[in-house]
């Protein structure tokens, strides 16, 4: 049985979702990190299209912030569900962790979202943010990834039955 996405799906399911797009990437990471356990889909290709992904999404956010500054942050903000609480818990985040928020981001509901252009709204070093970034992408991925893997057993089983419903969803 042939893999349903390749990793070129799956480049493109995160960036969008890092993007700001509403398209959930968690569960394509787990089905991914399943199917390349089994060896329907390449490992390293896997992980180098999702890890990509990410670091293009937020390179995209931080630009935006370097650009543009407060203003981006607003917009993002105005556009959360706690408009509120939004830049003063990011800020709050960055200056508990330092740059150090940007490794925990993904995995800190709001925060991945608005840590970027934070850090290109401060001025952070352009390489100090990207080798920070991939460290959290790569460790984000690799958790999802490695669910996938462990639920591997209900992931073969639970596809033929995504596949008999997809038309019909659609």
């Amino acid at each position: 049985m042939t893999a349903p996405f390749g990793p070129g799906f799956l480049f493109l399911n995160v960036l969008l979702e890092q993007l700001g797009l509403p398209i959930p990437a968690l569960p394509t990471l787990l089905v991914a990190g399943a199917l390349a356990a089994s060896g329907r889909l390449p490992a390293l290709g896997v992980i180098t299209a999702a890890v990509a992904g990410c670091l293009l999404g937020d390179l995209c956010w931080y630009a935006a912030g370097r650009v543009y500054g407060g203003r981006v942050m607003k917009l993002l903000c105005r556009i959360s569900l706690t408009p509120d609480v939004c830049v003063s818990q990011t800020q709050s985040s960055f200056e508990r962790w330092g740059a150090g928020a940007l490794v925990i981001a993904k995995f800190v509901p709001g925060l991945s979202m608005v840590a970027p252009p934070l850090a290109g709204a401060t001025r952070m070093n352009v390489v100090r943010f990207a080798a920070l970034s991939l460290l959290g992408d790569a460790l984000w991925v690799g958790t999802a990834l490695l669910g996938g893997v462990l639920l591997k057993a209900q992931v073969e089983r639970l596809l033929p039955r995504l596949a008999g419903i997809g038309g019909e969803a659609v």
